[in-house]
């Protein structure tokens, strides 16, 4: 550990369960970097990822935003690519964007395409997909209605799916928004990922749950 780890991981008392108020507090007073750490929430949950019928995944608009402006792309033709245009995407294309993600251009955050375009866009996925730029209606990525996929992008919306040990991962925001936006953003995360349980999972859901800075040491939260 480096002297500035140490003396943040100072500040956190490793075996105490925090209130989830407190613990973001801590989260931002250990966010001591140069720049404006993100707040990660880390949620663990009793399910086995690895059965079709345990998957947990979603999405959620933030109500107080992440704090990250994210490149759109839009893959599309006609109608819906000018849609795309006038609503914000960043980049608007179709067979000649797929031509430059099989070239390595992935320089974007979120992918969407409308259903006509998922034939090209399969093409891709082999690409797209460790990448978790894969466009995916559950996610609202695939979709006819773009001003929504864009505005939904824009105003916040982060997907959230578990990892090969079962852990969910999701960024809630910057140190900066302060403990009220990031509490907001927080309960709004932790709803929709209850809300998510699935009917196949048995015994206890929530396993732990901890937030940390983008550089700062883990705190353990209550959920009870």
């Amino acid at each position: 550990m480096g002297k500035r780890y140490k003396e943040i991981s100072a500040l956190v008392d490793r075996t105490k369960i925090y209130e989830p108020k407190e613990a973001l507090m801590l989260a931002i007073n250990t966010a001591k970097a140069k720049f404006d750490e993100s707040v990660e929430l880390h949620v663990k949950l009793g399910v086995d990822g690895k059965n079709a019928d345990q998957q947990v995944r979603g999405t959620v608009v933030l109500p107080a935003g992440t704090g990250k402006s994210k490149k759109v792309l839009v893959i599309a033709k006609g109608d819906k690519a000018d849609e795309a245009t006038k609503y914000g995407a960043d980049i608007v294309g179709a067979e000649e964007i797929i031509a430059k993600i099989q070239g390595g251009w992935l320089d974007f955050d979120v992918c969407i395409t409308t259903p006509d375009m998922m034939g090209f866009v399969g093409r891709v996925a082999k690409v797209l997909g460790p990448k978790g730029l894969m466009p995916n209606p559950k996610s609202g990525t695939v979709t006819m209605d773009i001003k929504k996929a864009i505005d939904d992008v824009k105003a916040g919306k982060v997907e959230y799916r578990l990892d090969k040990a079962n852990i969910i991962h999701v960024g809630i925001g910057k140190a900066s928004f302060g403990v009220d936006k990031l509490y907001e953003n927080f309960d709004a995360l932790m709803n929709a990922i209850v809300k998510a349980k699935p009917s196949a999972s048995k015994g206890t859901y929530l396993r732990s749950i901890s937030v940390s800075s983008t550089m700062g040491p883990g705190i353990k939260v209550s959920f009870k």
